[in-house]
């Protein structure tokens, strides 16, 4: 498992350096990813909902997942709509973070000694949300370098598990 840990961290290592060059390349595949987990989170949801007789609900949401599943990785531009939901759930994201961030930081003002860092990183948020929101390429790539970090971080951490032998083989 050690060669294992190590070979995959590599592989994951390449990856996130190559999904560092090409965010919009990358943020566009995050639709097929999305799709792939929607289906089968769906058909995972179906099959504990058939072992444990799962409620109405959980049929008509593992179904609605399939459903979505399969028409975001088949349907022409359907991938491009999951993007775009991305995108502005990101965007989203960014300004209700500030916003939380500004509030708290002016409600901790007299208690808290590191207030005026977390108003400044609020208002960073708020000001990345609103570009987000009105240029939404921004947004884009902004996913895509995420998602290389995370490839790069677990690619790095597989290696060094791998290197200090901590799984067995």
């Amino acid at each position: 498992m050690t060669i294992l840990s190590i070979i995959l961290g590599v592989l994951m290592l390449i990856v996130g350096i190559s999904c560092l060059f090409t965010p919009l390349a990358t943020m566009l595949a995050a639709g097929y990813i999305v799709g792939i987990l929607l289906l089968v989170y769906g058909i995972a949801n179906i099959i504990r909902a058939i072992t444990e007789k799962g409620d109405a609900l959980e049929w008509i949401m593992s179904i609605l997942a399939i459903i979505v599943g399969i028409v975001a990785i088949v349907r022409p531009g359907g991938t491009l709509a999951l993007d775009t939901v991305i995108v502005y759930l990101l965007a989203a994201f960014f300004l209700i973070e500030g916003v939380i961030q500004i509030v708290l930081s002016i409600k901790t003002k007299g208690v808290n000694k590191n207030w005026v860092p977390e108003l400044i990183s609020g208002i960073l948020f708020l000001l990345l949300g609103i570009l987000s929101f009105a240029n939404p390429t921004f947004a884009a790539v902004t996913v895509g370098v995420l998602i290389s970090f995370f490839f790069i971080v677990t690619g790095i951490s597989l290696i060094t598990l791998g290197m200090a032998g901590g799984a067995e083989d």
